[in-house]
């Protein structure tokens, strides 16, 4: 493959549940000459797609975790990262989006914009990732690939452009009208691999002219020399790319293609699109962290140059049949085979035994990684999210990890299932960032806790298949937040006196509740009554307490600790007297604070049949569902509600039945409310019951 970087292309595959990105990788593998046959997401044939490698993925025919693959287009190498479209899974986008330079935004010309092309499309704008628009099925019952760009408009506030538009629809769609061209585009074959050209059809030439207005409108606002060619009638093609490149990898121009991956229609023009518009890894910015010669932390630009030193970010891992396998992005330098890097975060050093390129779940040994390459190394210990360097400490970045929001316990069946449990536990925790383990310390029980019922239903299954470890699970626990609701002002002693030299320690200020939801300790003592050393040991105190509170024992959010004044004594004064300060001040004050339990709510939206509007309305109210919105679009009619998690365990069944089957439903996390009264008491309960049991 070729190693001129510029020609590099890092791109990832995002879009809502069943918008067909699996089924566009699969057809971009196999034009790419990468496989040589196509396979179905759930196929027939029982292959299941390429990189769909997981047997609960084939089985579900959903993606669950991302996988990577290379191929290269007209001399184009590219790393292509799909990921899954399932809420539950969104650990997986977020670690794609970090790494990648581009992606591709997939939507269902049916569906349109869904809740989770939401997320995704934050997800993009979090890490400032380029991307272009996909209108996949075309060829389906209800598609309106217009309708579709005009909700990229109004609904994620694109400035979305078609730069081409359908050769018929539904049932009639034969290919791709491209509007740069000027050119009907149809794709014949055996599997659509014979590009044709065309004049575009008499019926479609107005709509064709049209729209190649708007877009040469749209388009000329990022080329004066565009602009002075459209008044001069002496536009090329050239430009209009040089333009469409421009606008996109400023994220002011969303360029939006169509096609039909299913029918192998306009995958081809897709990839020239991705190597024409999205940027290779010198187009972006990707910072670091280092430690400077004054001993301040510093920002720097990675380069990209492989005469640079080595940096790269461990982005994912795997527990192979050979040892863990860590995914990297390389940013600077190269790294070969045999060499000694460092870990950032520990220090230690590591040899590069076997340096791989991924292809889904298969491997291909390499020599070397070049700067913008996404690799895996094996045997290499570390955490998602470590930095590598070749000796100098620097760190990139790391990406956004979301809380979970519920928990399971799960209980082996035996000891040997106990000892398969942890070690599928640890590597689980390892693996997924937004999957975490803990010891209930009242009962003993073993907590899993992740981001829906699927995601841990998916792990306790693994658990069962790749280690052998039978567990039963428990009903599902909310994590429920307490927070305080007024002001209390605080002026706390803390006098320890046990022979010999005793701990003193006076703090004064306020506890108040943040807006944010957030932790913030502001220092505003002056004068030096309280010795600038000691000032961390009183956050760290009240920062020590926020795991459970003293209201319902759940970890408390949205506090502010305003330090005012205190004093200290020369002997008696020291970190650990002001830690200790600060937290039975903590315990004092904050029953003073009227505080109150949260609940997590979640963002639901349900899609289905308009006909069914009121029953799923229905299954919402009953839920303490409150509606933020509803659309109607082609008999189709989708509901936005808030819904406490609490509320929806079991509402797959729930919505399937109401609706025949036809209605589905995504749910994300929203922010966390203020309990209803019955539900603070029943918690308040609970709490002093695992209180009176622990003291017995």
């Amino acid at each position: 493959m070729s190693r001129e970087i510029s020609k590099l292309r890092n791109i990832g595959i995002s879009a809502h549940i069943d918008s067909g990105k699996t089924t566009l990788t699969e057809r971009i593998l196999f034009y790419t000459g990468r496989i040589h046959a196509i396979h179905e997401v759930r196929g027939k044939d029982g292959v299941g797609a390429t990189m769909d490698s997981m047997e609960l993925e084939r089985e579900r025919g959903i993606t669950i975790a991302s996988a990577a693959t290379h191929t290269e287009w007209n001399g184009h190498p590219i790393n292509i990262i799909d990921t899954p479209g399932h809420v539950d899974f969104t650990i997986e986008v977020e670690r794609a989006l970090r790494v990648l330079d581009g992606a591709m935004l997939v939507l269902c010309a049916v569906a349109g914009v869904q809740s989770q092309s939401m997320t995704v499309d934050r997800q993009m704008k979090r890490y400032k990732v380029p991307r272009l628009a996909f209108v996949n099925k075309c060829d389906r019952s209800g598609a309106n690939p217009a309708r579709v760009t005009d909700q990229l408009c109004e609904k994620l506030k694109h400035n979305a452009v078609m730069i081409q538009i359908p050769l018929g629809v539904e049932h009639d769609h034969e290919g791709i009208i491209d509007l740069i061209r000027m050119q009907a585009c149809r794709f014949e074959g055996e599997n659509g691999e014979k590009i044709v050209w065309g004049e575009i059809p008499e019926k479609y030439k107005i709509e064709a002219e049209a729209r190649r207005e708007q877009m040469l409108d749209a388009v000329s606002m990022f080329s004066d020399e565009l602009m002075e060619a459209i008044l001069e009638d002496k536009v090329t093609e050239e430009m209009i790319h040089v333009a469409v490149r421009k606008g996109t990898l400023s994220r002011d121009l969303t360029p939006v293609l169509m096609g039909s991956a299913y029918k192998n229609r306009g995958v081809q023009l897709l990839l020239d699109a991705v190597v024409r518009y999205l940027p290779d890894p010198t187009d972006v910015d990707n910072e670091a962290f280092r430690v400077g010669k004054d001993g301040e932390e510093e920002t720097f630009i990675l380069s990209n140059n492989d005469a640079d030193p080595m940096v790269a970010h461990a982005f994912k891992l795997e527990d192979g049949a050979y040892g863990q396998l860590t995914y990297i992005r390389l940013y600077q330098g190269t790294i070969r085979k045999g060499d000694n890097i460092y870990n950032s975060r520990t220090g230690k050093k590591v040899k590069v035994g076997r340096l791989v390129q991924m292809h889904a779940d298969q491997m291909e040994d390499i020599e070397v990684a070049h700067s913008g390459d996404i690799v895996a190394l094996f045997g290499v210990d570390c955490a998602s999210g470590d930095s590598f360097s070749d000796g100098t400490p620097v760190s990139v970045s790391s990406m956004h990890v979301p809380d979970p929001v519920i928990s399971l316990a799960v209980v082996p069946a035996d000891n040997k299932s106990q000892a398969n449990m942890a070690k599928a536990l640890n590597r689980f925790t390892k693996e997924d960032p937004t999957f975490q383990t803990m010891k209930d310390e009242e009962t003993g029980d073993t907590l899993i806790m992740g981001m829906g019922e699927l995601h841990l239903e998916v792990y306790l299954e693994r658990m069962k298949r790749e280690y052998s470890a039978e567990v039963t699970a428990g009903k599902p626990k909310v994590s429920y937040r307490e927070t305080i609701t007024q002001s209390t002002p605080f002026d706390y002693t803390h006098r320890k006196q046990t022979g010999g030299s005793g701990q003193y320690a006076k703090i004064v200020g306020t506890m108040e509740p943040s807006d944010d939801g957030e932790f913030h300790f502001d220092n505003k003592v002056s004068g030096g009554n309280i010795p600038t050393e000691y000032i961390p040991a009183v956050e760290k105190g009240f920062l020590s307490m926020l795991g459970k509170g003293a209201f319902v024992g759940h970890p408390v959010q949205g506090l502010r600790v305003i330090l005012e004044d205190g004093n200290s004594h020369a002997v008696d004064s020291s970190d650990q007297a002001f830690q200790s300060a600060a937290r039975a001040c903590f315990r004092e004050q904050y029953g003073r604070g009227k505080p109150i339990a949260l609940e997590p709510v979640m963002m639901v939206s349900v899609e289905g049949p308009s006909e069914f509007q009121g029953e799923i309305l229905s299954t919402l109210m009953q839920r303490r569902g409150i509606v933020q919105g509803t659309t109607e679009d082609d008999g189709f009619v989708r509901i936005d509600a808030h819904v406490p998690l609490s509320e929806m365990f079991g509402y797959a069944t729930v919505i399937r039945s109401s609706t025949q089957g036809k209605a589905e439903y995504t749910m994300e996390f929203a922010k966390y409310a203020p309990a209803p009264a019955e539900l603070t008491e029943k918690l308040v309960k609970e709490f002093a019951e695992k209180k009176a049991a622990g003291n017995k």
